[in-house]
């Protein structure tokens, strides 16, 4: 998915000259042609994520529209407090774009791992989320960013699934038994829950926030499973508060509190998690059996 983050920023720096991208060294030679031909619009930071988000500010409070780009402990975790203020109290707008995310980069070890980075954000207003499960999800999704100041966090993952679902609504990808459970798989789980085998709703978001909460409601009768390739519970303030005039049982899956203090690859991760097909299947089995 970087490469194709590259690939369309590139492409809307020269056809948008609204447009900045901030750098804090990471891609900065994949960035390098586009330096070469907007030197003013393509800025590298140095390794200072606090001052990227700073520019980032800077410039979006002049009218710019700056894409900000680096693994996600770098441009959330470490550089919160300037995205509290430099953004979110001046209210400026800023298009964040990570990789790594909660374990993808598991042979680095937790410096480049950040499965809090989504929480984070949900204790600051007004940003949207998106969580693409597939690369060809990714140009849309930063186009539609171009056109507005809206503070967005694109978190891409080298986890994908099989094929793309464009569009940032809810959508039912199998259906279950009528009035059963309903899973609702963010990003690149979709494939791990289908993988499962079991007989559920499975539906599919890229965008969990702002969750599309009116089709949940049209779909959840009973139970609902919520699977997210990060914090576990993340949702589950959105989800209850959703479905409070809804008599239902939740159930909320990721990435545990308990740190892995060990390194792996992002296989091993997902299995210790519980996040692949076997460990979904039991948890959610579980679930299910308790009713």
């Amino acid at each position: 998915m970087r490469e194709t983050f590259v690939a369309t920023t590139t492409a809307i720096l020269a056809e948008d000259p609204r447009t900045a991208v901030v750098l804090a060294d990471i891609s900065a030679d994949a960035f390098a042609p586009a330096a070469r031909r907007h030197p003013d619009r393509v800025i590298n930071v140095g390794i200072r994520e606090q001052l990227m988000t700073g520019v980032a500010g800077g410039l979006a409070l002049t009218g710019m529209r700056p894409y900000v780009h680096s693994y996600a402990p770098f441009v959330i975790d470490r550089a919160y407090e300037q995205i509290k203020l430099d953004l979110g109290h001046q209210d400026a707008g800023a298009v964040l774009v990570s990789i790594g995310a909660s374990y993808d980069a598991s042979t680095a070890g937790y410096t480049h791992q950040s499965p809090g980075d989504v929480a984070l954000l949900d204790t600051l207003e007004g940003w949207t989320v998106h969580v693409p499960g597939h690369r060809d999800e990714v140009p849309d999704l930063l186009r539609a960013a171009a056109r507005h100041d809206d503070r967005v966090y694109v978190r891409l993952s080298s986890q994908e699934n099989r094929q793309p679902y464009p569009g940032v609504d809810l959508k039912v990808i199998r259906r279950g038994p009528v009035g059963g459970a309903v899973v609702l798989a963010v990003g690149p789980m979709l494939d791990p829950v289908l993988r499962s085998g079991l007989d559920v709703t499975v539906a599919y978001t890229n965008t969990p926030r702002p969750l599309d909460t009116n089709r949940l409601r049209e779909l959840v009768t009973g139970e609902i499973v919520v699977v997210e390739p990060y914090l576990a519970g993340t949702s589950s303030r959105v989800v209850s508060a959703a479905l409070s005039a809804v008599p239902h049982r939740e159930l909320h899956l990721g990435v545990s509190r308990t740190e892995e203090r060990r390194y792996g690859t992002p296989a091993d991760h997902a299995r210790w998690h519980g996040l692949d097909p076997a460990g979904l299947r039991t948890s959610i089995g579980a679930f299910l059996q308790g009713r």
